[in-house]
């Protein structure tokens, strides 16, 4: 066992010889490394595929032996000082691991298709092996010094593929607030590991617990000292898994391509700052407050998240803020010292969240042929609509995803999610269960908003003549009450709307069958030449990914899933965690038995299924909103109610829309108020510090010129102007 434990650093460098081949090959034979590109993406595929191949045999070792093992080098040794490099494999990293290659591999291969057209195919390859290089060598770090150096390298990462499509201003603006925003946490996070390096003089993980918690059992340190850098320690992971308040880059980091979005920004880099609490809670536990603290920015984020992505437009922002909420949820069941649960959410969470990305990416593939290359029209789900005819395998991969998330039985993060929930009701049942549970109905009703909007109803197209190279506008439909555009194709007068579309209307807009069906045919050819075009669904090589992480969603969950009801339920999860769970408390995980635990996620879910039945009363058919129910407007209609309903409708869609102002915040208090800072500590450098030196320059070069020319090499006049100066300092002075 232990020599199969001896190699496991390969895992981390299996993807490093794709990225050095292709920036060596790019540099000195460009042109033939550019020829045999399909080789280097054969290559990535290849290699971390062997890395799932290591990362499966260590966590086999895991369930077999629950054997932790850690392997070191000396790389700086000076008296006291001393500095190791290596690895270490427990539970929490073979889990990482798998995460890291299966879904790396996935989206590898979906990115071979998906970025076949792309000038920067090699580029992006590069900087995905590089990335996950750096992630597996982050969750294999075995001290705070080299957690940092790979979570640097992470940050590289993300910012180089945040903004991919660097001549976007929109992109090259987004992947520059990732990497400010992430700057302030990992200043934290780097003061917070020198702090405790000073309170623990060890930077090793086994040091770092047992000294902090030997000097809180004899009182040897300051609590308020231990709590402020555990504080800045978790400033990191807030960064970095998009925690309230430095969530607000994770939005904008949608701009990269979506195959970035499933690995980074779902399923891994997010997970990063996850790791690295789950890593220090044996530290976290044993320092006052900062459970609680964690626990609180967990629900903040829970609630903040899924009110923020209620009226997002942009399908790939509105998984992100769903993904900012379930990332909530594993830091409030972390912040409880709910470890196994948090952990089972961030396998669950990982594959569902990597599907629906994936499948939002065949989405935006299906429909770039009728409203062109534009991320502002191919991501917005307004345009869409009726999807189900024409992408059924994207379709039925979706629904999967959107119920899994949705925290609908059997699928995977139905088991993860009731044991958050279950745990936190046991933790405070005012304040977290109940949010938890609110924003479980609010996680339901947007994630099926955006898989109504995306697939139901009919299509809603922006249609463009090619022939003239002119854009008409296009057919949308506002559901919160925003204006809506006449619709004209060429000479074509498709519907006159009127500007305004309540949110409770039951009138709807519907395109005419025949007009839809000659709409489809575009230009090619000047001389009257169509071609038939449509969404259409994409290839067997992205669907591929796809239908193998349906089979996780579908099934990962069962790792989770008791078999008995004795002390300590037998599970394959709390058997894979047994050493970590022990390490941290031997009673933290408690059984539940069948009845209890679904006599408690009755609750969950009936609250999930009241969000998707609101949803669907609201979004089904989008074209036709409530054709036979009339129940609403006949109780809001005219006076009092309808003016209420429709300030609440508008407080909820200006909140939603507008990030909670959190960003407009931001802006004009941080990046506003430190240009006007700049300003005024330039006016002062300026004029007033450089103005008095000078000054005094000027002044004593004038008091020169007049005193040099007040002489004329007379003694008696320099005699004269001598006894004169004196006197009047004489009588000044007596």
């Amino acid at each position: 066992m232990e020599h199969t434990y001896q190699y496991a650093w390969i895992i981390s460098f299996l993807p490093l010889p794709v990225t050095m081949s292709i920036g060596f090959g790019l540099l000195l034979i460009p042109t033939a490394t550019k020829n045999i590109r399909r080789i280097w993406a054969f290559s990535s595929v290849l290699l971390l595929s062997i890395a799932i191949v290591f990362s499966a045999n260590l966590s086999i070792q895991q369930l077999n032996g629950s054997f932790i093992y850690q392997y070191l080098w000396s790389w700086t040794i000076n008296n006291d000082f001393s500095l190791e490099f290596g690895y270490l494999i427990d539970p929490l990293t073979s889990i990482m691991s798998i995460l890291i290659t299966t879904v790396g591999t996935m989206v590898l291969i979906y990115s071979d298709n998906y970025m076949s057209h792309d000038q920067g195919y090699l580029r992006f390859f590069a900087y995905m092996s590089f990335f996950n290089a750096s992630m597996l060598g982050l969750v294999t770090s075995s001290n705070l010094i080299q957690i940092h150096i790979f979570w640097e390298l992470v940050g590289v990462c993300s910012y180089l593929l945040i903004g991919f499509w660097f001549t976007r201003p929109i992109a090259a603006s987004a992947c520059q607030k990732a990497f400010v925003t992430n700057r302030v946490g990992d200043f934290g996070l780097l003061l917070g590991i020198l702090g405790f390096y000073w309170i623990t003089g060890s930077f090793e993980f086994r040091d770092l617990f047992e000294i902090t918690n030997n000097l809180f059992y004899n009182n040897g340190i300051r609590s308020l000292f231990a709590t402020f850098c555990a504080s800045l320690l978790f400033a990191g992971a807030v960064a970095k898994s998009a925690q309230f308040p430095l969530h607000v880059w994770l939005p904008d980091a949608m701009e990269g391509p979506t195959p970035i979005s499933a690995l980074i920004h779902a399923a891994t880099m997010v997970a990063a700052g996850i790791f690295l609490v789950a890593r220090l809670l044996p530290l976290f536990i044993g320092i006052p407050y900062i459970m609680n603290f964690i626990s609180l920015i967990g629900i903040i984020t829970v609630l903040l998240g899924a009110t923020l992505a209620l009226a997002q437009r942009d399908i790939k922002r509105s998984l992100a803020y769903s993904t900012m909420s379930q990332l909530g949820y594993i830091m409030l069941a972390l912040g409880i010292g709910s470890y196994r649960a948090a952990l089972f959410h961030l396998i669950t969470h990982a594959y569902s969240k990597a599907l629906l990305f994936l499948g939002s990416g065949s989405i935006i593939h299906s429909m770039e042929p009728i409203v062109g290359y534009s991320p502002d029209k191919s991501q917005n789900m307004v345009l869409m609509g009726g999807l189900k005819r024409y992408v059924p395998i994207t379709k039925t991969t979706f629904l999967v995803g959107t119920l899994s998330i949705c925290g609908i039985p059997p699928l995977a993060c139905f088991w993860s999610k009731d044991e958050i929930l279950n745990d936190s009701w046991l933790y405070s049942p005012i304040i977290f269960s109940i949010i938890a549970c609110f924003t479980t109905g609010l996680t339901a009703f947007y994630m099926f908003r955006v898989y109504l909007l995306t697939f139901d109803g009919y299509l809603r197209v922006h249609f463009q003549n090619y022939s003239s190279n002119k854009n008409s506008s296009f057919y949308s439909i506002s559901l919160w009450g925003k204006e809506v555009s006449e619709v004209v194709n060429n000479n074509l007068l498709l519907s006159t709307i009127s500007n305004k579309i309540f949110f409770f209307s039951k009138d709807g807009y519907k395109i005419d069958n025949n007009l839809t069906k000659n709409a489809r045919y575009f230009s090619t050819y000047p001389a009257n030449k169509y071609t038939l075009i449509y969404p259409h669904e994409s290839d067997n090589t992205m669907l591929f990914p796809l239908l193998v992480l349906v089979l996780f969603t579908l099934f990962v969950g069962s790792i989770g899933i008791r078999f008995d009801q004795g002390t300590i339920g037998f599970d394959i999860l709390s058997k894979w965690l047994n050493p970590s769970i022990n390490l941290l408390h031997p009673d933290l995980d408690s059984s539940v038995n069948w009845y209890e635990f679904f006599t408690n996620a009755i609750l969950s879910v009936s609250i999930a299924l009241l969000g998707l039945f609101i949803a669907y009363i609201l979004y089904g058919s989008v074209y036709s909103f409530f054709k036979n129910f009339d129940l609403i407007n006949s109780f809001v209609k005219g006076g009092p109610k309808r003016i209420i309903l429709d300030q609440i409708k508008n407080m909820i869609y200006n909140w939603s829309y507008n990030r909670g102002y959190i960003d407009i915040f931001y802006t004009r208090f941080f990046t506003i108020g430190i240009r006007k800072l700049t300003e005024l500590t330039q006016f002062l450098d300026r004029y007033i510090i450089d103005g008095i030196t000078n000054g005094v320059g000027v002044t004593s070069f004038f008091i020169g010129e007049g005193i040099k020319s007040m002489g004329g090499g007379r003694i008696s006049s320099y005699l004269f102007f001598y006894l004169f100066f004196v006197s009047i300092f004489l009588f000044i002075f007596f």
